[in-house]
Order: C-alpha cells, then structure tokens, then sequence
C-alpha cells in the first residue's frame, strides 16, 4: 500500500501530515510512503529526513499520488490535486466536511474521512486532531500575546520600582483555553477565564484562575454530548456581555477561543469593550478563522485600533508552532490508520459500523455517506 504525503498548498499553511517518526511506523504497516519534496520545511523537516526515514521524495504532486492507496494532508486538497488522487484511495485530513466538498470527493472516486468530525469519545482520545491541535494554538496565543504586550507577565521588582503583574483575561475553557489558563500563569499573569459550559468554571477554578460569567438555566444545557459548546440565545449572550464588558475594562491582554462546531465564530468583544481597554493593551483572537469572536479582528492581520489596542487575527493558530504542530497530527493520522488497519491484507479496514468511521467517513465507492450530508 502506497501512502502519499504532500505539500501543503493552502494561504498560512504550515503543517504537513506526516513526520520521519510516522513515515517509519507507516513502512512498519507494510505501506511504502512518498513525500512530494519541499512539504516538510515550513515544520522544520528537511527532504532529507524523510529520505533518511525510508520515504521516497517525490517531484511533484502527480509523482507522489501515482499510484497511492491512501493520501495523508492537513487541509483539503486543491481541486487539482483532488484529479491526481486514484479512484479508490483513502484520503485522511481535515478536509472542509461540507456538502459541496462531500460531492466533489465522491464525484473523484476517493473515499474522504474528515478528521475535524471526529466525535469526542474516550475511544477516539488519541487521534482527535481538534484538540492537539486547539491545544498548541492556545500556548501559541499567550506567547504571542507576551511578545506583542509592551509590559511584562509577571511582576517585576527593581529599584526603581515594580511593573505589576499582567491582567490576563481567557474567554473559553476548551481546550485551547485550559492551555492559555496554564500557559499565562506559568508567565506569571493574574489570570480569570469565562466559558458557557457549566463543566467549565471548576476546570479554571482548577487551574488557579477565577471565573467570571453570567450563569442561568440556559447555560445548564450549553453543551453537546460530543463536548463541544453550543450556539445559545443572543439574549443568553447579552447578559454575559453584560458580566464581562466590566472586567475586560480592566484587563492588559484577552485572549478569546470561542467556536461553535458548524458556525461561525459567536462575537464576545465588541467595539465598546475594545474601546474601553488601555492603550498597550493586547487582544488575540484564536478564532479568527471562523469569523473571530472580536467585532474589530481582521482575520489573517494583526491591526492596533486607534485607542492603542492590538488585535492579533492571525490564521491557522496550530501553523504559527509548526514543529510541533505536524508531530501531533502526524501522530493522530498515524493512530487512525493502526486503528482501522488489516495487518494480514496490509491495508485499511474501516469498519462502517464503527462509531468513529460513521463520524469521519464522508465518502464511500463514490457516494455521500455522512448522515449530517448524503441529503444535501
């Protein structure tokens, strides 16, 4: 079985879907992998560490996909790309799952499972590639909220005075957001969270931050069984604006994490909270792909509002910690595979009945498989 590794093409993309440590473990399969040349560097991997590891390095798109089985990527390829896959072949990524990508996957002949669709169980844990990646993008933020923040984190003491600590504020307690809560309090930052999920205020509370929201019946239920936060009312929304307008007054840097599987980004920052905030003051706004929860984020830009306030938009959060990035998607990838993998025939198995295949199958022998898509 031949696995295909390409370049990634897409604008901020910086990953790519297997590593030297996988493409051994995938040779280990019985699987032969090609690597299109160059599709490691922005992770820090040359071609020669693939070269190294048993891959092949292939010229070029067609060179890689002749005769593939499977095709391993981050993003969703490019129609071009898409016509260079064999009918037939497992395509394994995060692959944009709506209806119009569906149908053009199935029209290809490739049989497209879309790892953002994982369903968040136990079972799933160590392949779900939503949160290794959400959790590196949470780091990424502190760290780029601490370089783009004019004081310090942490209290400073010299003789000529003290620099208080920074007043950090992380609105959402996913995973993304624990990972800020824990990453701007190791950097010494006073640290308070929000989040609408009931489960969420003892998992800050956990981490030595204070809570700060709005809590009634509706927030009760603001949770999916999959563990992802639900789109509540906008008189739900009002209300917390309401609890949080006060305190981000108050705050040196926010980082916002809030999305909502499906739909665009829920705006938690408005205009008045912006202005409201000190000059110097930093704002990051991890879903800034999805819309952005700031009303002033110019996704992909990091701008400074005329108050003095900077806003970080930047695209592909997991991308700006590209190393690392890579290694834990590649490893997700490869977990899938070992998973749903026939050690006799050396080949995937995906067992239709299977809770994970049903929840990231979104193609099978031409047709649209996905429940929540074959009838669109």
């Amino acid at each position: 079985m031949r696995v295909a590794v390409l370049r990634e093409r897409r604008a901020a993309e910086t990953r790519v879907a297997a590593t030297p440590e996988t493409v051994k473990k995938l040779q280990g399969l019985g699987c032969t992998v090609a690597v299109e040349a160059g599709a490691g560097l922005a992770s820090g991997i040359p071609d020669a560490a693939y070269r190294e590891a048993g891959a092949e390095i292939a010229a070029d798109p067609a060179a890689a996909l002749a005769g593939a089985g499977i095709v391993l990527a981050v993003r969703a390829p490019e129609a071009a790309e898409l016509a260079l896959i064999p009918r037939g072949a497992l395509l394994i990524g995060t692959l944009q799952a709506d209806a119009e990508a569906a149908k053009a996957y199935a029209a290809a002949g490739v049989d497209a499972c879309a790892m953002e669709m994982l369903p968040r169980i136990t079972r799933a844990q160590s392949m779900d590639v939503l949160s290794s990646q959400a959790n590196l993008a949470g780091y990424r933020a502190v760290i780029e909220a601490a370089d783009a923040f004019d004081r310090g984190f942490p209290m400073l003491m010299t003789a000529a005075g003290t620099i208080p600590a920074a007043n950090v504020f992380i609105m959402g307690a996913g995973v993304a957001g624990l990972q800020a809560i824990a990453t701007a309090r190791r950097l010494g930052g006073r640290v308070s969270a929000t989040d609408v999920r009931p489960a969420a205020k003892e998992e800050i509370k956990s981490l030595g931050a204070s809570f700060v929201g709005y809590e009634d019946e509706e927030s009760k239920a603001a949770q999916t069984a999959g563990g992802y936060a639900k789109q509540l009312s906008a008189e739900f929304y009002a209300k917390q604006a309401e609890v949080v307008a006060a305190h981000i007054a108050k705050q040196d840097i926010v980082v916002t994490t809030a999305l909502v599987q499906g739909r665009k980004a829920p705006t938690l920052v408005t205009e008045a909270m912006v202005r409201s905030m000190k000059p110097g003051s930093v704002i990051v706004d991890i879903a800034s792909d999805a819309g952005g929860n700031v009303a002033l984020t110019k996704p992909g830009e990091a701008i400074t509002t005329e108050g003095g306030v900077k806003i970080l938009g930047y695209s592909n959060w997991p991308g700006r910690i590209a190393g690392a990035a890579s290694q834990l998607y590649a490893r997700n990838l490869l977990t899938f595979l070992t998973t749903f993998w026939d050690k006799e025939g050396k080949k995937p198995a995906l067992k239709e009945d299977d809770e994970i295949v049903k929840g990231v199958a979104l193609t099978r022998g031409g047709a649209v498989v996905h429940p929540s898509l074959a009838s669109a």
